[in-house]
C-alpha cells in the first residue's frame, strides 16, 4: 500500500486528488471540461515543455483570461522548478513589459490577441526570449506518455511571484511559497468546509491571489468552474448546469448579480454558500442577499502578501449582521488557525502566520518594511475587539484628516450606501486650503440625484467633520481584477481641484 501523501507541494495536491478521483471533474471552464487524471497528464506535459526551454529558477509569465490552461501552469510551473508570474489582462501592454523585465522572465504564455498586443508594444526592444500561445508545443511533446522527472524542489522555494493590487500606485511582486499558498488552505478549509458533491464557481481573474482557491477545492478532490470574465447572466446559466453549490464572489459583482433584472433565481437553486472578499459588503447588499437567496455567507480577509484569507467570518455571524448587528456589518471576522493578530502602531494590524509571504521581489527595503520580527504590517487601520473580532476600520492610506480629525473613509461609504439613489461610492481625502484634507465623495447612482441631497442625509447620521464637502459623480469606479476601488487614481482625477460638480456643503 502506498504511503498517506503529504501535502508538503503544490503538486501533492493534484497528484492526491488524481489518485482518488480521476474520472471526476478537475477544472469545467466554458468550452471543456476536465478530469483530475487528464489535468495531472497536461501538466506533466507542460512541466516538460517548460524545463525544455528554461533553467531552475526562471519565471515564466502566463498573459490570458480565465482558462483550463492557466490551472496547468499552475502546477506545472513549480513542478518543473520555476516560477509562475500571473500578468493582469486587464494592464495597458507597457505595464506588462515593465513587469516582466522586472521579473527578468523568460517565457511567456498566452492567448493569441494579448500575445499580438504584447508583442506589437515591445517592436524591436528585448523582451522575453519564447512567446507561445497554449496549444504552442511539439507533436511529441504534446502526445508523449513518458512521466516528467521533476527537479529537487522544497516547500519553501518560490512557487508564484504575484503583483499586489496595486490600490495605491505601481503593484510590488510577492514571492509565495508552496509552503505560503498551502498555509493559506490550510487557514480556509476549516472555515469554508468543502462538502463532497461541492461544486465552486469563480469568476476572479486567475492572476490574482485569489486563484489559491483552485488548491482549496482539489485538496478535496472537488471541481471549480471558471467564468471566463464576470458576466451575471453568464454566471447563472453556468451553475444550473454544472449544480454548482458554492460561489466566490467580489462584493462588486454580488451587487452587479442583485440589480440584473434577467438573473432567474431558479438557475441559482443549487447554490448553498457564498464566500466574498477584496472587500466588506455594504450592509443593504447582505442584507439583500439574506433576504433573497438565504445563502451561507462568508467573508475571507487576506492579501496577495497572505497567500490567501487570514481571517474569516462565517454563517453565523453574517445572519447576525443581517438581522442589525452594526459591529459585524464592518467585521473582518476571526483569525483562521495558526494565524496571530495585534494592533501595531497607529493602530495598525500586524499577521504572523505559515502564509506570509517569503519578501517582495528585488526589493529588501519595501520587504524589511512590511515584514518586521515575522509580523506582516498590513496597511490597514484595524480594531480587536474583546471576543476575538477583527474589524478594518481603514486602509492607513486612506484615513482622511480633515481639520486635525481623523476621517474612516469606509464609515462615510457606509452611510452613503444606504441612500437608495447610490448604487456605489468611494470616499477619498483631497487637497483643502483650510482643513488640509476634505472629505469628497465619487458616487455612482441608480438614479438622478443632487449632491446636495446626499450631504444631507449624511448630515443626519455623522459628524460635521466626516461629512462629504465634495461630491462626484462617475459612470462607474475603477477597480482591479479582484473588485478593489483604485482610489489613488480617484485622488489623481479628483484631488488637485473641484470637479465638474464642485464643492459643496
Amino acid at each position: 500500500m502506498r504511503a498517506k501523501i503529504r501535502f508538503v507541494l503544490l503538486h501533492d495536491v493534484l497528484t492526491s486528488a488524481a489518485e482518488r478521483a480521476p474520472d471526476t471533474p478537475a477544472v469545467i471552464t466554458e468550452g471543456e471540461t476536465v478530469t483530475f487524471a487528464d489535468l495531472a497528464a497536461r501538466v506533466d506535459r507542460r512541466a516538460a515543455q517548460i524545463a525544455a526551454m528554461s533553467e531552475p529558477g526562471d519565471r515564466i509569465a502566463v498573459l490570458a483570461e480565465n482558462r483550463a490552461e492557466y490551472i496547468e501552469l499552475y502546477y506545472a510551473v513549480p513542478l518543473a522548478g520555476r516560477v509562475l508570474l500571473p500578468l493582469n489582462h486587464r494592464l495597458h501592454a507597457q505595464e506588462w513589459i515593465a513587469m516582466l523585465a522586472r521579473a527578468d522572465a523568460q517565457v511567456i504564455y498566452g492567448e493569441r490577441e494579448l500575445l499580438d498586443r504584447y508583442e506589437a508594444s515591445i517592436g524591436d526592444a528585448k523582451g522575453v526570449q519564447h512567446v507561445l500561445e497554449f496549444d504552442d508545443a511539439s507533436p511529441e511533446e504534446r502526445t508523449s506518455a513518458a512521466p516528467f522527472v521533476p527537479p529537487p524542489r522544497t516547500p519553501d522555494d518560490i512557487a508564484w511571484l504575484i503583483g499586489t493590487s496595486g490600490t495605491t500606485g505601481s503593484p510590488k511582486l510577492a514571492m509565495l511559497s508552496d509552503a505560503n499558498l498551502l498555509a493559506a488552505v490550510d487557514a480556509t478549509l476549516p472555515a469554508r468546509p468543502v462538502e463532497e458533491g461541492d461544486v465552486l464557481l469563480t469568476p476572479f481573474p486567475l492572476c490574482h491571489v485569489a486563484g489559491y482557491n483552485v488548491f482549496v477545492l482539489h485538496r478535496r478532490a472537488r471541481p471549480i468552474v471558471l467564468q471566463r470574465s464576470f458576466d451575471p447572466v453568464g454566471l447563472t446559466h453556468l451553475a444550473k448546469e454544472h449544480g454548482v453549490t458554492m460561489l466566490s464572489l467580489a462584493p462588486t459583482m454580488i451587487a452587479m448579480l442583485l440589480e440584473h433584472p434577467e438573473v432567474d433565481d431558479r438557475d441559482l437553486a443549487s447554490v448553498r454558500a457564498l464566500g466574498y472578499g477584496a472587500s466588506p459588503i455594504p450592509g443593504p447588499t447582505l442584507r439583500r442577499v439574506v433576504d433573497r437567496w438565504g445563502w451561507d455567507c462568508s467573508q475571507g480577509f487576506g492579501m496577495t502578501e497572505l497567500g490567501g484569507n487570514a481571517l474569516f467570518l462565517g454563517p453565523t455571524e453574517h445572519r447576525r449582521a443581517a438581522a442589525g448587528d452594526e459591529r459585524l456589518l464592518t467585521a473582518a471576522g476571526t483569525p483562521a488557525p495558526g494565524v496571530e493578530v495585534r494592533l501595531g502602531g497607529d493602530d495598525e494590524l500586524l499577521v504572523r502566520a505559515p502564509q506570509v509571504m517569503r519578501g517582495y521581489w528585488n526589493d529588501q527595503s519595501a520587504t524589511d518594511a512590511a515584514i518586521v520580527d515575522g509580523w506582516l504590517h498590513t496597511g490597514d487601520v484595524a480594531r480587536i475587539d474583546p471576543d476575538g473580532v477583527v474589524s478594518i476600520v481603514d486602509r492607513k492610506k486612506d484615513v482622511i484628516v480633515s481639520g486635525g480629525e481623523n476621517v474612516a473613509s469606509r464609515e462615510v461609504e457606509e452611510v452613503l450606501h444606504a441612500h437608495p439613489a447610490v448604487a456605489d461610492v468611494a470616499v477619498i481625502g483631497v487637497a483643502d486650503p483650510r482643513w488640509g484634507e476634505r472629505v469628497c465623495a465619487v458616487v455612482v447612482v441608480r438614479e438622478a440625484v443632487d449632491g446636495a441631497v446626499l450631504i444631507e442625509h449624511c448630515r443626519t447620521q455623522l459628524a460635521g467633520f466626516k461629512r462629504p464637502r465634495q461630491i462626484e459623480f462617475v459612470a462607474a469606479l475603477p477597480r482591479n481584477g479582484s473588485g478593489k476601488v483604485l482610489k489613488h487614481q480617484l485622488r489623481e482625477t479628483f484631488g488637485v481641484a473641484p470637479g465638474p460638480t464642485g464643492a459643496i456643503g
